[in-house]
């Protein structure tokens, strides 16, 4: 039965039905001929994985997200970044990776990030001499970090799986995101100086005083999200709530750029993405159900552990694993099929619950932008209209840069564990 199930799933995938469909499809026919269990648990078990009070963040910051997009949060961010790096050599690739920072922490989505930031600097960087390959890998790569810093829904669905603080997976975030930032900006340089390609002109303090005002209310909203969660003033869910009623005040009353025909357009949309989330969130909820039923995590967990005497082996095989599996299926599904069964083996080694998840959150946000099934790759393509073909070439140094990136969160758990035990 356990074979049949992987069989099943591996073989939808490669007909190219939807991951929901695939993961709801493999389960259901498993179930029915192996008479496992009555069909009905089928339906309940789809609406048990969903019926969740912290999956609600979910939806909420979904909608924030889309609500910063459209209220002018994304030009303001990139007005303030490049006063910040825009002189520099290489500025504008930096100023994308910055703002993409910036924006990452408050939308949240790493094709949303993508979709903002890269509609506005990826013309911009084709205009100044950038290579259109280089301008559209550098803004897929950068839009990844939309699911390393928080709030981030992968590492919402983590906690809920591996059953840990959805708080203390968010303030873990925080040092590899900046690790990966950083690496970015130090390549973006290297690159525009091999390149020729210098900065732009130098902001003054005033400048920056300026840009920094108008982006304000953007920057502090991450600020009083995470603050008010480390405070314990409301939880995630409550703060991804706070987010929606902050966005909607900003881009309605104060920066006043979504109209009501407009703000239809963005619930439509939220809704639309939180229906793709919550349904794989469903049946990978069925899938896991049913794994757990056959004793699959179990048997990989013993088999593994009379296998491999080396933690370190482990978390190299497991990254391996992780990242084959980013490639192809969505993050979220990704999650909620392999913490089961990586886990509990993570943990017999000696790894933390928050290491891990940290560590299987960047291999997943490595999987965004790149091929086949890379969302950010194909964000990113439909700006620059350059084919999947062309970009897989030049997302290359940006997968090398996040995997080396990723062998340092590995191999040094104080990078995630140190802010959630101070």
């Amino acid at each position: 039965m356990a074979l049949l199930l992987f069989v099943l799933l591996i073989s939808l995938f490669i007909l190219g039905v939807p991951i929901a469909f695939s993961l709801g499809l493999a389960s259901a026919i498993t179930v029915w001929h192996g008479d496992l269990m009555p069909m009905l648990i089928v339906a309940q078990q789809m609406l048990a994985s969903v019926n969740s009070f912290p999956l609600m963040a979910i939806p909420f910051f979904i909608l924030a997200g889309y609500l910063m997009q459209g209220g002018g949060i994304s030009k303001r961010l990139v007005d303030f970044s490049n006063t910040l790096v825009g002189s520099m050599t290489g500025g504008l690739a930096m100023v994308a990776i910055v703002t993409s920072l910036f924006f990452a922490a408050i939308s949240g989505s790493g094709a949303a990030t993508t979709a903002a930031i890269g509609a506005i600097l990826i013309p911009a960087m084709l205009s100044k001499g950038y290579p259109g390959g280089y301008a559209a890998a550098n803004q897929a790569a950068s839009g990844a970090l939309g699911v390393i810093i928080p709030p981030s829904i992968p590492l919402i669905l983590y906690g809920i799986a591996a059953n840990v603080s959805v708080g203390d997976m968010f303030i873990a975030g925080i040092l590899p995101g900046i690790l990966v930032t950083l690496t970015l900006l130090v390549f973006a340089y290297f690159f525009a100086r091999a390149n020729g390609l210098g900065g732009g002109e130098k902001s003054s303090l005033g400048d920056v005083f300026r840009a920094g005002k108008k982006a304000i209310l953007a920057i502090l909203m991450p600020v009083i999200i995470l603050g008010g969660i480390y405070g314990g003033v409301f939880t995630p869910t409550e703060a991804a709530v706070i987010a929606v009623a902050y966005s909607f005040v900003i881009g309605t009353l104060i920066y006043r750029e979504i109209k009501f025909a407009s703000l239809v357009g963005i619930l439509k949309q939220s809704a639309v993405t939180t229906a793709v989330v919550l349904s794989i969130i469903g049946a990978a909820g069925l899938y896991g159900r049913i794994l757990q039923s056959l004793r699959v995590p179990d048997m990989i967990s013993d088999f593994v552990i009379s296998a491999i005497d080396s933690p370190l082996l482990f978390i190299l095989l497991a990254n391996l694993l992780l990242l084959l599996a980013g490639m192809f299926i969505e993050a979220a599904a990704a999650i909620l099929i392999f913490v089961p069964i990586l886990l509990p083996i993570a943990v017999s080694y000696g790894f933390d619950p928050i290491h891990f998840g940290i560590i299987m959150v960047v291999n997943l946000a490595m999987g965004m932008f790149t091929p086949p099934v890379g969302l950010n790759l194909f964000v990113a393509s439909q700006i620059t209209n350059i084919g999947i073909a062309r970009l897989t070439w030049a997302v290359m140094p940006f997968v090398a840069i996040v995997l080396a990136n990723l062998l340092i969160i590995s191999l040094l758990p104080v990078l995630s564990t140190w802010l959630p035990s101070l």
